[in-house]
Formats: C-alpha cells, sequence, structure tokens
C-alpha cells in the first residue's frame, strides 16, 4: 500500500444547510454559507429549502439553518429532536425562529403575527421571533466573555434586525442587546423591553443548538408579491468582518465533537 493511502485523513462530514423562505435575500446567504463550507475539504453539504428531507436529517453529522418563516412537519420537528439527543449539534442563524402570517381581518389588520403554531421547534431554538424595530444601528454587548465561542469579540455595533424574542427553556448567553425601541407593524409590537439575546447556546441530550439572530439580507426583488421592487440591497451585519467572525467560529463549534 502507498504511503499516501496508508496516511491517516480527517473523516467527512455530512453537513445539511437549510436555507430558504421569504422576504430575504435567500440566495446570497446560501452562496456566503457555501463558501465557509467549503474551506473544509471533508465537509459535504447537502442543500434543501425545508426540513422535510428527514433521513437526511438522520444521516446529517452537523445542520446549519437560514430560513424564514419555514416550519418543519412535526414528524420533523421529533427527528431534529430526537437528532440533537443522540448528539448532533445545529447552528440556527437569524429567521430560523420565526412564523408569521399578515393579519387580514379583526383589530389587527394589516399587522404581523406571530403565531405559538410550533412549540416544540421553538423549544428546540430556545427562541421565537415575536418583532423587531425598524432596522438601524445598535449595539451588541458580550454576556459570556470567557466562552470560547466570543473570547476576544468586542462590543460592536451593527445595522440589522432586532429581534424581540420569546425565550424557552435554559440559554446559555454569548452576545445580547438592549431592547430600547417597539417593534413595527408587529401585534406584539411592545411586549419585549429590557435584554435580547444576540448569540446563544442551547443544550439538548448529547447535542446542542447554537443560534445568531444577526444576518438580515435582502434584495431588489425579495419582497414579491408583497412589493414588486425593493430600492437598496441591504446587507446588514453581513458587512461586518465580525459577522463572518461568529459564523466561522460557529462552523468549528459544530465540528468538535467530531474531532474528539
Amino acid at each position: 500500500m502507498s504511503e499516501g493511502i496508508s496516511q491517516a485523513h480527517p473523516k467527512r462530514i455530512n453537513c445539511v444547510l437549510i436555507c430558504g423562505g421569504v422576504w430575504h435575500d435567500m440566495d446570497f446567504a446560501r452562496l456566503e454559507l457555501l463558501k465557509l463550507l467549503s474551506e473544509d475539504p471533508a465537509i459535504r453539504t447537502r442543500v434543501f429549502e425545508d426540513y422535510e428531507n428527514i433521513a437526511a436529517i438522520e444521516a446529517a453529522d452537523i445542520i446549519i439553518t437560514y430560513t424564514c418563516d419555514v416550519t418543519p412537519s412535526l414528524a420533523a420537528q421529533e427527528a431534529l429532536k430526537a437528532w440533537l439527543e443522540r448528539g448532533g449539534r445545529w447552528y440556527a442563524l437569524h429567521g430560523t425562529n420565526s412564523v408569521l402570517r399578515l393579519l387580514a381581518d379583526g383589530p389587527n389588520a394589516g399587522l404581523w403575527d406571530a403565531p405559538r403554531w410550533a412549540p416544540l421547534f421553538m423549544d428546540l431554538l430556545g427562541s421565537q421571533f415575536i418583532s423587531h424595530p425598524p432596522i438601524a444601528p445598535y449595539l451588541v454587548e458580550v454576556a459570556d466573555p470567557r466562552h470560547p465561542l466570543v473570547s476576544g469579540v468586542e462590543p460592536f455595533e451593527t445595522t440589522d434586525e432586532l429581534y424581540h424574542l420569546e425565550t424557552h427553556g435554559d440559554l446559555h448567553v454569548l452576545l445580547d442587546t438592549a431592547c430600547t425601541e417597539p417593534g413595527t407593524g408587529f401585534v406584539e409590537a411592545d411586549g419585549a423591553p429590557g435584554r435580547h439575546p444576540v448569540f446563544y447556546i442551547k443544550d439538548h441530550g448529547r447535542g446542542a443548538v447554537l443560534y445568531l439572530t444577526l444576518g438580515h439580507c435582502r434584495g431588489h426583488y425579495d419582497l414579491q408579491p408583497m412589493l414588486d421592487w425593493w430600492p437598496s440591497v441591504d446587507r446588514c451585519a453581513w458587512d461586518l468582518p465580525v459577522f463572518y467572525d461568529l459564523l466561522c467560529r460557529g462552523l468549528g463549534w459544530l465540528k468538535e465533537p467530531l474531532a474528539a
């Protein structure tokens, strides 16, 4: 046997990337995440727009999600729960925790609601999106500077959607921000005073979810059919080196148990 063949090599890492939904530039987010994943030749990635390929979830070593208003079926939620409890690690980004419905009737007609239709899914993620104020600069602060995922990260300002969250369970908060403005256009616009997590871990059995709320992006065509043309191309935290640093740290965290 030749020396090259006999040498030890890194184990293949099976990744599932779920990137889909509404009101965001999914093409941009998908491409940026795939570029980061491609930097490790051991990672082989399958890409989906929703959670319904349960066989792929069950076969995955790691999962990454960037979605908006994409709710798994109950069967898919139960598969995710079992996968996490067996030791899976899931990096959930931005609007993964959103369920959105624009109300057409009643006193809240014209406002966005966050119905509690997927309690198991939100419990797995550790939070549910409720509302956000207009996109504007805000300060992200370090809640646990000793944790390796944020060690050396300084407080930073970003222009992004500041997520008002309903949290579920015991979260290890790594970054957070102060909520000083009400949401706009949402049924529960005023229900989120105080501080909100921006980056956190929630453990499940032998596995865990890492959640980062930053990362809004939108192109000219991403509000169709509500609006034919959005006048700007919005990249928000994607314009910041610290955001890519957090993405890369999260990818390293995903792979830690596989390297042990």
